[in-house]
């Protein structure tokens, strides 16, 4: 009879309390399921750790003679009627072009880099209300502004001379740069990592370590110093102005890299 009681405390126990464990139990095993599908294996792992690294740099440097020089300038003509102005530029225009291939400079290093067409106004007090005034047209702006690349560095004295006794009205950004700089940059930077890979195997071996892979690179570069604004005159030269003497100097292209390298 005790016997039949127990196995009744039993059944009735697995009928309530062991429905609700049952219960408990999926919830946990879905929580993991979902939990492994949404973060992956982010347990414990050895390979997990923090690696040990060194950092190095190289420094590759050159120091080149410019062999292009480029030179921006603008023609401005202001008129009431916009046709003329137009007219008026264009044909300075039409003459510089003329001039600049003279002295050798190829057509496709002749670009327009804005024309512009604005109306200009004078604003006129009234003379019976003091505070009081209208605008009046004073005439309409038109503007051309070109780059001039100049190839032939010996002639680029001649050529800027030769603009301001033709109606140019606005020269600057006189630069000298080299036709393929990106190849200069290029030849700095590979100097500059095989600095580094050096100085990563002397530092090893000093370390007593092994280099494994890289795992991090990051560059940078202190690029060439041009002539600025000032070195040409916004003012248009007179006629039998002494050419413009413009000495290139020298470009110096600088590349830094640095290198991070995993060790063991």
């Amino acid at each position: 009879m005790e016997e039949q009681n127990n196995c009744k405390c039993c059944g009735f126990l697995m009928n309530h309390g062991g429905h609700k464990m049952v219960k408990i139990i999926l919830v946990v095993l879905v929580v993991l399921i979902i939990g492994r599908m949404l973060f992956g294996n982010h347990g414990y792992n050895k390979n997990d750790l923090q690696k040990d690294t060194i950092v190095v740099s190289g420094k590759g440097e050159l120091t080149v003679k410019p062999d292009i020089a480029t030179i921006s300038f603008s023609v401005l003509e202001e008129d009431l009627d916009v046709a003329k102005a137009s007219d008026t530029v264009n044909s300075i225009v039409a003459r510089i072009v003329v001039d600049l291939k003279t002295n050798g400079v190829d057509e496709k290093d002749i670009k327009t880099t804005g024309y512009n067409i604005y109306p200009r106004y004078d604003y006129i007090n009234s003379k019976i209300y003091p505070y009081s005034g209208v605008q009046v047209l004073a005439g309409y702006n038109v503007s051309q502004s070109i780059t001039v690349k100049i190839r032939d560095l010996s002639k680029a004295g001649k050529i800027i001379s030769n603009l301001g006794e033709m109606g140019v009205t606005d020269m600057s950004g006189l630069t000298f740069t080299n036709d393929k700089y990106d190849d200069l940059v290029k030849q700095a930077r590979d100097e500059a990592i095989v600095q580094a890979r050096d100085e990563a195997n002397k530092l090893a071996k000093a370390l007593g370590v092994r280099l494994v892979k890289i795992v991090g690179y990051s560059e940078g570069g202190n690029y060439p110093i041009y002539y600025d604004r000032a070195m040409v005159s916004s003012a248009p030269m007179g006629k039998g102005s002494n050419e413009a003497v413009l000495p290139a100097g020298e470009n110096k292209i600088t590349s830094n890299v640095s290198i991070t390298y995993e060790i063991r």
